[in-house]
């Protein structure tokens, strides 16, 4: 295959959103399959991270990425679950270099979403813009949409690495 593979992350302890994207030199990328990778919360952080791990892992193997993107928390000072969300973006950068051997792209949220056209966007804007770019309709309104549209600006070149 010849064409790029992106594979898109907004990470979480609780929900990890992904998806897989194909270049596609003369259309709009091809989604090739988008999802969420979900703990429960009666699980000890290590057996969430653990996981995350174990699915992300077959995922890379799966598609065999050329580029990641990942979006780059950012949290105030009243956001509890920091803490974990940031541990699960170690697993998650972990797996990324171990099994692809690739430093993935850390993404402002702002950044991916004004290459949607509006930083602001709620889940349900983001949705509606990614079912417009790639001509879908009923996109759930979830991470996994995110993750798409996160794919779709490290596919596109954007790289505001932080």
């Amino acid at each position: 295959m010849s064409d790029k593979i992106w594979l898109g992350i907004d990470p979480g302890l609780a929900i990890v959103g992904w998806a897989i994207l194909q270049e596609n030199a003369s259309e709009t990328p091809l989604i090739i399959d988008y999802g969420t990778i979900e703990t429960s919360k009666k699980l000890s952080t290590c057996k969430r991270l653990t996981e995350i791990e174990r699915d992300l892992q077959y995922l890379v193997q799966e598609f065999d990425p050329n580029g990641i993107a990942i979006e780059m928390p950012f949290f105030n000072r009243t956001i509890k679950a920091a803490g974990g969300v940031l541990q699960a973006l170690g697993v998650i950068n972990l797996v990324c270099y171990r099994e692809a051997k690739i430093e993935p792209i850390f993404l402002h949220q702002a950044s991916w979403k004004c290459h949607l056209g509006h930083g602001r966007a709620t889940k349900q804007e983001v949705a509606q813009m990614v079912g417009n770019l790639f001509n879908l309709e009923n996109l759930p309104i979830d991470d996994s949409v995110d993750a798409i549209a996160i794919a779709y600006a490290g596919l596109c070149g954007l790289t505001n690495n932080i």
